[in-house]
């Protein structure tokens, strides 16, 4: 498939259903936010220019990646009630998320409720044996983030199945949708394969959970944020955010109705300024290039987003995915001192450290602080 043949863009009901579930989901967000309780932003403005030098789509140069901590199960999609609703019905131009497979992919409406709101089915690890750092959603989201056609081992440009007969999801618009599937089994669209979406925006909770403690701190950062940045092609701009006021929202000690946001909060989103992925990532993404070549050379060339077994597992490998977790996650505590906190315990950001904070489920945790899967 050349270039040219590559598909420009969904079926046009299916963008606008979409476009009609991002906006009027993005109003909602921001009447709450605007009309029921009292909320500041900062950094705003340096970040809807660089959403403006991102709505062309074809001139776009580079993707965009959001990371922020992750305080409350409202936190995304309510933190985008901030954006000028201008930018709430272009959703080639809205972010792309991961969302927890087994809470918004049960069955054929929320799929496609979660599908149509740009959010990839993830599987989590603790819950399925399809979870991890090699799953093919991550995959979908480093091809997102980079520029197609996407060629496989023979060089030839890969082409998802045009079938829709999943049982999870179906496209009630077209059978034209490509498509792949995290499971084997299942079938989603794949969004990746359409013009339309070079260079995207996507936004990772690298925390994993949810965390709420008194001290406004973040837990270990896991590597799947690595992978995005050290593999998507060319590196991708970041921009951390850090968020407060969400978890008073929707704390996780609420009792009934606990289906119900709580009005009257204090909410502030903080934009960090953006990253020069180069500068910030570029000796790790050359480090990487260079085990990739090197690998390459042995096992023969590999598609972008997949990698061999010595390079999911080798030792200099997952070290440079612990550094690069460590900058970004360095990042958004640098956001975070902007807000006038106190700089975290260094042992916050270690995994270790949470090996001992009790079960591994979800509730209070030995150090007060609150856990919960989403």
């Amino acid at each position: 498939m050349r270039p040219e043949e590559q598909p420009p863009a969904p079926s046009w009901p299916w963008r606008t259903a979409s476009s009609f579930t991002m906006g009027t989901v993005g109003m909602l967000c921001c009447s709450f936010l605007y009309g029921l309780s009292r909320t500041e932003v900062h950094g705003l403005d340096e970040f809807l220019q660089l959403l403006d030098e991102r709505e062309d789509v074809e001139g776009r140069q580079r993707g965009l990646i959001t990371v922020s901590n992750h305080i409350s199960v409202l936190d995304d999609p309510l933190m985008w009630g901030v954006l000028p609703l201008r930018y709430m019905f272009n959703p080639d131009n809205l972010r792309w998320g991961l969302g927890s497979y087994d809470l918004c992919f049960t069955n054929k409406g929320l799929s496609l409720f979660f599908t149509l709101g740009q959010l990839l089915p993830t599987h989590r690890s603790q819950y399925s044996q399809y979870g991890g750092l090699f799953q093919p959603t991550v995959t979908q989201a480093i091809r997102l983030l980079s520029r197609g056609p996407f060629l496989d081992v023979d060089g030839q440009a890969t082409r998802p199945t045009k079938s829709l007969r999943s049982p999870d999801l179906s496209d009630p618009f077209t059978s034209g949708h490509l498509t792949y599937s995290t499971n084997g089994q299942d079938t989603f669209p794949a969004p990746s394969a359409y013009l339309s979406r070079r260079h995207a925006w996507v936004h990772i909770f690298p925390e994993g959970r949810i965390h709420q403690h008194e001290a406004k701190t973040m837990r270990y950062f896991k590597w799947g944020i690595s992978r995005l940045i050290l593999e998507s092609e060319p590196c991708p701009d970041v921009v951390p955010i850090w968020l407060e006021g969400p978890d008073q929202i929707m704390h996780e000690t609420r009792t009934f109705p606990r289906f119900v946001p709580r009005p009257g909060k204090e909410v502030s989103v903080t934009f960090g300024k953006k990253l020069d992925g180069d500068r910030a990532f570029g000796d790790l993404r050359e480090r990487w290039r260079r085990m990739r070549d090197e690998e390459a050379e042995v096992s023969g060339p590999m598609a972008l987003g997949v990698v061999s077994e010595a390079l999911k597992y080798s030792e200099e490998a997952e070290e440079l995915r612990r550094e690069c977790t460590r900058r970004v996650r360095e990042a958004v505590l640098d956001v975070r001192r902007t807000r006038g906190l106190p700089d975290e315990d260094p042992k916050a950001g270690l995994a270790e450290t949470y090996a001992a904070e009790g079960s591994r489920g979800p509730g209070k945790k030995d150090d007060g602080s609150i856990v919960r899967d989403i």
